[in-house]
């Protein structure tokens, strides 16, 4: 049994994470964060839920052979799913609190 207050989680560096479970190869993991990620593509899907303050999630879609660049600002409380495929990077709009479940080991 294990109680987290995400609102006093801090890390040492930007995207520090603190596994919070780890079920059937499917991590659930805190991060912390001030800076923007990198743009990724996971290995698998990826549930991305804002706990606390504000993150402008870019992703990109296919329309034919052409890659568009989108973005939507994701307050907390907000979920962004991103399905296998889906090349994303996160902007945090100042300091922000992060639940991400996923593959275990995916980026």
């Amino acid at each position: 049994m294990d109680v987290i207050r995400a609102k006093e989680f801090t890390a040492e560096r930007a995207w520090g994470a603190k596994t919070v479970a780890n079920m059937n190869g499917v991590t659930t993991r805190l991060h912390w964060t001030d800076q923007p990620y990198k743009w990724h593509i996971n290995d698998g899907e990826e549930v991305f839920v804002v706990l606390d303050g504000r993150v402008e999630m870019y992703y990109r879609e296919c329309l034919g052979d052409e890659k568009i660049e989108r973005s939507v600002v994701l307050h907390t409380g907000d979920i962004f799913f991103a399905s296998v495929g889906t090349e994303h990077v996160a902007h945090p709009l100042g300091e922000a609190r992060i639940l991400v479940v996923e593959k275990a080991g995916s980026i």
